[in-house]
């Protein structure tokens, strides 16, 4: 890949995995390296990239049809985008969002995950929140962030040690502490999305989009 294509947008999902309800909630979140180039030493959630086989990895429970909705009306693939926020997680954190079930094709990726006997599970997932990461950055994002509950994870919250190497510090933050860490931006700003769809009870009637493709930066929803 060439410097000119890291600077390219491209297709991400995160996971806000949140344990806890109102004031008790927590939010999984880890720090990134001193020398990524991409928010070195920043505290972030789990999330990254596409790649290419996401669009074909089977689902055991599908995303709610009105993230599916939302998620189609900007030319994105849902079943995809949900399968690379699974993803993410398992490779960044260890844990996995999965079903009990045989998957005896699972690519490399997902063979750790496999091993554990899951398929990957999107019935939890809350589609809450887009930003493309504006011009000028060594590396350019369209983050869809998903709002998800740690209740749907199989095993153990605690245990980091299948996690890569990619985020340090995992740990579990009260969700009204997390805006003290050294945090992006943009991180700030889904938080505040978040704590809203964990006081309430039904999702919003439109999921909120910082749209940095340009230089002109808008703000707008996704109804």
């Amino acid at each position: 890949m060439t410097a000119a294509d890291k600077t390219a947008i491209r297709d991400a999902a995160t996971i806000l995995l949140v344990r806890g309800k109102g004031a008790d909630a927590q939010v999984l979140m880890g720090q990134r390296g001193k020398s990524a180039a991409f928010m070195p030493e920043k505290f972030v959630f789990p999330g990254g990239a596409l790649d290419p086989e996401d669009a074909s990895i089977p689902l055991a429970t599908p995303l709610p049809e009105a993230c599916v909705t939302r998620l189609a009306r900007d030319h994105a693939s849902p079943q995809a985008l949900a399968a690379a926020a699974i993803r993410e997680l398992w490779e960044e954190t260890g844990l996995a969002l999965g079903l009990p079930g045989e998957w005896p094709d699972a690519p490399p990726d997902w063979q750790g995950f496999a091993a554990r006997g899951l398929v990957p599970d999107a019935g939890s997932l809350r589609y809450i929140f887009r930003a493309i990461t504006p011009p000028g950055r060594p590396r350019r994002f369209d983050a869809r962030f998903f709002l998800a509950d740690a209740d749907a994870v199989s095993g153990d919250l605690d245990d980091f040690s299948q996690a890569c190497e990619e985020l340090s510090h995992l740990q579990w933050v009260p969700l009204r502490d997390a805006r003290r860490l050294n945090l992006p931006f943009i991180t700030e700003v889904v938080l505040a999305e978040a704590q809203a769809h964990i006081e309430g009870e039904e999702m919003a009637d439109s999921v909120p989009f910082f749209d940095n493709s340009t230089d002109i930066s808008t703000f707008r929803r996704i109804a």
